[in-house]
């Protein structure tokens, strides 16, 4: 009977005790499989079965988590919006609403009430098309240079216009016309200064205060007599206490804004200079 020497008993043994480490290499994580396949010895084909599927194993991993090609350009091309969009387009026609707007309000001395019923038409399609092209834009990614302009100077020159034209024919105090325009030109004003810190996001104050600034100053262009008339001096005066509340509420977001920039660049410094 030929006996097997006592030195390849061990060997077989001690490679018998390793191969389970081997097999359960590929539920470790991938720096402990790499690390194996580097030290294992080849020593039988299971062994080096269970180091090529460990392999394969990385590589497919690697291979899923890479994008396609060409995807971040196909990325850039979609976001990359045409300027001539429903959007954009909404936006202008706003704009181009204002002269009409003024020119309806004060046709005849300003006080017919057919001619200020058309003005009003006019501006309340100026007021819809204002909900409406910013949301069609973020839904459809169709924001654009021109629209991040444009939108807001669309949406303070025909306010500003109503405003302006009420007060003239002395249907509103001025100082209702000057406490809500010096608040939206204040507030731009103030975006542009933080604007290094970050952007103050949009609230739901600000929001309802738009609202309630067309709701009120489209029931100040009509021609509105009785209870109506009594009813739209309530809604203006909503509608100031909203729009002193939230540009206070905007001078607070910007201060803090600020004070954040300023100590997160402090922080950025002595970490450069450590």
């Amino acid at each position: 009977m030929t006996g097997v020497p006592a030195s390849a008993a061990d060997g077989s043994s001690r490679a018998a005790a390793s191969q389970p480490a081997a097999v359960q290499a590929p539920q470790a994580p991938q720096a402990a499989q790499a690390e194996l396949i580097a030290t294992e010895p080849v020593g039988g084909s299971a062994v080096a079965d269970v180091e090529e599927s460990a392999v394969e194993e990385i590589a497919g991993a690697h291979e899923a988590n890479r994008p396609p090609r060409g995807a971040k350009i196909a990325a850039a091309a979609v976001n990359q919006a045409s300027v001539w969009n429903i959007a954009n387009f909404l936006t202008m026609l706003r704009l181009v609403l204002v002269p009409g707007f003024v020119a309806l309000m004060l046709a005849d001395g300003g006080y017919d009430p057919a001619w200020r019923s058309f003005a009003w038409a006019a501006f309340a399609i100026a007021m819809i098309t204002d909900l409406f092209d910013g949301h069609l834009a973020r839904t459809y990614n169709l924001v654009t240079d021109f629209g991040k302009i444009a939108d807001p100077i669309a949406d303070k020159a025909i306010m500003g216009a109503a405003l302006i034209c009420l007060s003239s024919l002395g249907d509103l105090p001025w100082w209702v016309t000057i406490v809500i325009l010096g608040r939206e030109l204040g507030i731009t004003l103030l975006r542009f200064l933080v604007i290094r810190y970050g952007v103050i996001p949009a609230s739901r104050g600000g929001k309802l205060k738009t609202l309630t600034q067309g709701i009120a100053v489209g029931m100040y262009v009509l021609a509105l007599t009785g209870w109506l008339a009594t009813l739209r001096f309530w809604v203006m005066g909503a509608a100031v206490v909203l729009t002193v509340a939230t540009g206070l509420d905007y001078v607070r977001q910007a201060i803090v804004l600020r004070r954040q920039g300023i100590a997160e660049r402090r922080a950025a410094a002595e970490e450069t200079r450590a």
